[in-house]
């Protein structure tokens, strides 16, 4: 489920938000309303937002919210997502990006709850994830702080990050990456709570094989 062409070869932004929520709310990354998903049509340099507090399994795409760049919603009856902002500035910040998911899945959230950073210690979490997860400070939901503390602890190479006593922030080039770096990020979070939890020590991986991994991944890895 990356993005679809519509009829003419244009892309059904409204859809790929209404499977995309689908998708979160079956995958265990979040629970109810909470949560939510963006994607930015490179084109038009408009971002497609799930509405406020709808179950995701009832949402058309009729309730899709559209903003522009400058956050003014541009079409839509429906309030957007209270973290609106948080996902605007991360597409102003990243322009690599044209997928977020935010989601409030445990194993991750436990890390975000002790506000402490997960590190890259596998093969998979280095080629995903660009960096360790770092934690962005904790920031009232829906507020613009939030919004920038977010963009900070993403930097400009970070997939994902984790909301204080929140939860994380996924990016991809589209939304199937999105939701790699979701998954990948709560496996490596499993993990990390697994070697913690009997007295262990992780050993992080250097930066160096970071770069390596994350070139593979991006550059050699698969059916190219």
């Amino acid at each position: 489920m990356g993005f679809c062409p519509g009829p003419g070869g244009n892309m059904d932004y409204k859809q790929l938000i209404v499977d995309a929520g689908l998708r979160l709310i079956n995958s265990g990354l979040t629970v109810a309303t909470w949560g939510n998903i963006s994607a930015r049509d490179p084109e038009k340099d408009l971002v497609y937002l799930t509405p406020s507090g709808m179950d995701y399994s009832v949402i058309t795409p009729d309730d899709i919210v559209v903003c522009d760049m400058d956050r003014n919603v541009v079409e839509g009856s429906r309030k957007p997502t209270i973290e609106k902002d948080l996902h605007i500035e991360s597409y102003r910040a990243r322009p690599d990006i044209n997928a977020i998911v935010h989601t409030h899945a445990v194993d991750s959230t436990v890390f975000a709850c002790m506000g402490e950073d997960i590190p890259v210690i596998t093969d998979e979490a280095a080629q995903v994830l660009g960096g360790p997860v770092k934690r962005a400070e904790y920031a009232l939901p829906g507020t613009m702080d939030l919004a920038y503390n977010c963009v900070k602890a993403l930097g400009k190479d970070s997939m994902a990050c984790l909301l204080q006593s929140h939860g994380a922030v996924c990016l991809g080039f589209d939304m199937n990456e999105a939701f790699r770096v979701s998954k990948v990020l709560e496996m490596t979070a499993l993990i990390y709570y697994k070697i913690r939890s009997i007295g262990a020590r992780a050993l992080p991986m250097s930066e160096e094989d970071i770069a390596f991994m994350r070139d593979f991944m991006k550059n050699k890895y698969g059916q190219r």
